[in-house]
């Protein structure tokens, strides 16, 4: 799969996924300091979907009915921060390409996904 991660986003995430074979850019590799409407619109273009810890993203999506291509929102305190890429893989292995389109909530042990937006 093709994913876009924020610069919220673990790079722990972005290492554990590659190592797993999937087509991961970075923000931070390739555009620093970029605006929230920027990264959404970098995913887009990409036909990636987002990966952030930034619940901004939700409330650009759903507040303003903003397109986009998927976005799974990662919430892990500090004290789980050792499953994160584990968790991320494991639900990109049993979800797949059904992330496309999603709003994906990512908490230890718990995930919540919309498909209600619908693709954008």
């Amino acid at each position: 799969m093709r994913f876009l991660a924020d610069e919220s986003c673990d790079f722990a995430i972005v290492r554990a996924l590659r190592a797993a074979g999937h087509d991961v850019l970075a923000v931070q590799e390739i555009s620093p300091r970029s605006e929230d409407p920027e990264v959404i619109e970098l995913a887009i273009r990409e036909n990636r979907v987002l990966l952030t810890e930034d619940k901004d993203f939700g409330q650009l999506v759903f507040a303003h009915g903003g397109r986009n291509t998927g976005i799974v929102l990662i919430r892990f305190p500090s004290t789980a921060r050792k499953q994160i890429a584990d968790d991320v893989v494991r639900l990109v292995e049993i979800e797949g390409e059904g992330l496309k389109g999603c709003f994906a909530v990512l908490q230890p042990g718990r995930v919540r996904i919309s498909r209600s937006q619908g693709e954008g």
